[in-house]
C-alpha cells in the first residue's frame, strides 16, 4: 500500500513539471536554505529561479532571456547540454556497473582515470605514470592534494598560496586563501600557511629561503586566479616556481578548477606556463554542468607514500568515483577533444577580449581595466564614489560596484559571475561550445551596458532609489570585515 505525502511536504513530480517553482521555490528557498544570501539577490532582482531556453539562454519567471555567461567555469556546455544529457538517457537505460564502488573496480572510474593521465602525460610526459583520486568538488580535490603533499614531506610544516588566491572554504584550503572576511571568524585555522605576492618570483625565492626549504610542505598556485579576477602571472612566474621548488624536493600543487581542460585555451594552463606541477586538481569543467567531480592527480611516488599498503584507506571519500559522476566526467572529456574545445576557447577568447578593450577605450570611466585568456574574461570596474573613504567604506564601495554592475549587466541581457577576492570585477565564463552568433551577441549586449553606464557613477544613479536605500540597510547588518581588494 501506497501512503501519500503528508500535507506541506512537495512531490518530486511537481518540480518536474513545473507546479513547483518560481515565486514559491524562491521564498521556500530563501527560508530554508541560504537567506541572507538569497534576500541579497531577491532585492537586486537576481534571485530567479531561472530555466533554460538552450544551453546558453536562460528565462526567468517573466519570460525575460538573458545569455548566461555565468556558472563560474563550472557549465562548460552550458546547462543541460544535450550531448550529456542524450548520454545520461544511455546510461540510465542500459548501464549495469555498481553504482558505488567503493571497495572494488568500476570500469567508469578506471576509464576516466586512464583518460586523464593519458591527457596529461600528452602535455607532461613526467606525469605517464600517475594516479588519480576521485572526490565531488574543487576543495575536497585540494584538500586531498595538502594530504598527499604533507605524506610526502611529514617534517615540514609550513604551505605556501598567494595573495588573491582562491583554493576554496573548507578548512585546509581556506587556510590557503588569504581572505579575512572568510578565514577570521574560523581562526586557528591549519597552522603554516604563509602567503606570498603571486606573480613574485622574487619574493616566493626569499620567503622558502627565511623558513628554511626543508620547512616547506608545498606550494599551491592557480596558473591564472580566477576569483582573484582573471589575474594572469608575468613571463617565466610558474616555470620559475617549478625550477625553484623542484631543487629544494617541494611538493608543487597547480590549483586547476577553473583553468584546467579548456577554459583558457589550454589543457592544463600551468602546463602552457611551463610549470610540470607534481599534484594538479581538477573539478568544474569535469562535471559538465550536470553533476559535481573533482580529481586530484598526483606523481606515482608521491600518491604511493599516502596511499601505499595497509595506508591504502588513509583518505577516502563516499562519492568520489561512483558510476554516474564517472559517466559524465568520461563524457565531458570526450566531448572537450572530439571538438578540440580549448582550441575553440582561444579563438572566441581572443574575439572576447578584444571587443572589452575597445569598450575600455570608449569607456575610460567606466572600466579601469579588462583581463582574459580563452574564456576567462573580466572587467574591473572604476570605484562608484571617488571620494577619498575610510578604508571599511572603501571595500564596501568596492563591492557594491561589482554587485550592482552585475545587476546592470543582468538588465542587458548577459548574466555574469562576482569574484571573490577582487571586489570590483565581474567575470564572464560562458560555454566554451557557446555558438559563435551567440558570443559576439553576448558581447554587443556588453557594449550596451557600457553604453547605459558610461561612467561608474552611473551604475549607481541607475539604481532606483528605494532598491538603494534597501541595500544599504542589508550591507549595514552584516559584518564590518571587509577583504582589502585590489583598489
Amino acid at each position: 500500500m501506497t501512503v501519500g505525502l503528508p500535507d506541506g511536504f512537495i512531490r518530486a513530480s511537481e518540480v518536474l513539471d513545473e507546479r513547483f517553482a518560481g515565486t514559491a521555490a524562491r521564498q521556500l528557498d530563501q527560508q530554508f536554505g541560504n537567506e541572507e544570501l538569497l534576500y541579497g539577490l531577491n532585492l537586486l532582482g537576481l534571485a530567479g529561479p531561472f530555466s533554460r531556453v538552450t544551453p546558453w539562454e536562460l528565462e526567468d519567471e517573466a519570460g525575460v532571456r538573458r545569455i548566461n555567461a555565468s556558472g563560474y567555469a563550472a557549465t562548460p556546455f552550458g546547462e543541460m547540454p544535450p550531448v550529456l544529457t542524450d548520454f545520461l538517457q544511455d546510461f540510465l537505460t542500459k548501464n549495469r556497473a555498481m553504482g558505488l564502488p567503493q571497495q572494488s573496480s568500476g570500469p567508469w572510474r578506471a576509464a576516466l582515470q586512464t583518460n586523464l593521465v593519458r591527457l596529461l602525460a600528452r602535455e607532461l610526459p613526467s606525469h605517464t605514470d600517475s594516479q588519480v583520486f576521485f572526490c565531488s568538488s574543487g576543495t575536497e580535490a585540494i584538500e586531498g592534494a595538502l594530504k598527499f603533499a604533507k605524506a610526502w614531506r611529514p617534517k615540514a610544516k609550513f604551505q605556501i598560496s598567494f595573495s588573491s588566491g582562491y583554493h576554496g572554504k573548507t578548512l585546509g584550503s581556506l587556510s590557503l586563501t588569504p581572505n579575512p572576511e572568510y578565514q577570521d571568524v574560523f581562526r586557528p585555522l591549519v597552522p603554516g600557511a604563509l602567503t606570498c605576492p603571486y606573480g613574485d618570483l622574487t619574493a616566493l625565492t626569499s620567503l622558502i629561503r627565511r623558513v628554511g626549504p626543508d620547512n616547506v610542505v608545498c606550494v599551491v598556485v592557480e596558473p591564472i586566479q580566477g576569483e582573484g579576477g582573471v589575474n594572469i602571472p608575468p613571463a617565466g612566474f610558474l616555470s620559475g616556481l617549478g625550477e625553484l621548488c623542484r631543487k629544494y624536493g617541494i611538493v608543487v600543487i597547480a590549483d586547476e578548477i577553473q583553468t584546467g581542460l579548456g577554459r583558457t585555451g589550454h589543457w592544463f594552463e600551468s602546463a602552457a606556463q611551463g610549470l610540470d606541477a607534481d599534484i594538479i586538481t581538477l573539478a568544474k569543467p569535469l562535471g559538465g554542468g550536470m553533476t559535481a567531480v573533482g580529481a586530484t592527480i598526483v606523481r606515482h611516488a608521491i600518491y604511493k607514500k599516502m596511499l601505499g599498503g595497509l595506508s591504502s584507506k588513509r583518505h577516502s571519500n563516499t562519492f568520489g568515483g561512483g558510476a554516474m559522476a564517472m559517466a559524465v566526467g568520461l563524457k565531458s572529456l570526450e566531448y572537450l577533444m572530439d571538438n578540440d574545445l580549448p582550441a575553440r576557447s582561444l579563438k572566441l577568447g581572443e574575439l572576447g577580449l578584444a571587443r572589452l578593450r575597445t569598450i575600455q577605450a570608449e569607456y575610460p570611466r567606466l572600466l579601469e581595466d579588462v583581463r582574459g585568456q580563452g574564456l576567462l574574461l573580466a572587467m574591473q570596474f572604476k570605484p562608484m564614489l571617488g571620494l577619498p573613504l575610510p578604508e571599511v567604506l572603501k571595500e564596501l564601495v568596492f563591492e557594491a560596484t561589482a554587485i550592482l554592475a552585475l545587476r546592470e549587466l543582468h538588465g542587458s541581457g548577459v548574466m555574469g559571475n562576482l569574484s571573490l577576492s577582487s571586489k570590483r570585477t565581474v567575470r564572464l565564463t560562458p560555454a566554451l561550445d557557446m555558438p559563435e552568433d551567440v558570443f559576439k551577441i553576448m558581447m554587443n549586449r556588453v557594449a550596451d551596458f557600457a553604453a547605459r553606464n558610461p561612467a561608474s557613477r552611473h551604475i549607481l544613479t541607475n539604481t532606483p532609489p528605494a532598491m538603494t536605500a534597501k541595500l544599504a540597510k542589508f550591507a549595514a547588518s552584516k559584518p564590518k570585515k571587509r577583504t582589502p581588494s585590489d583598489g
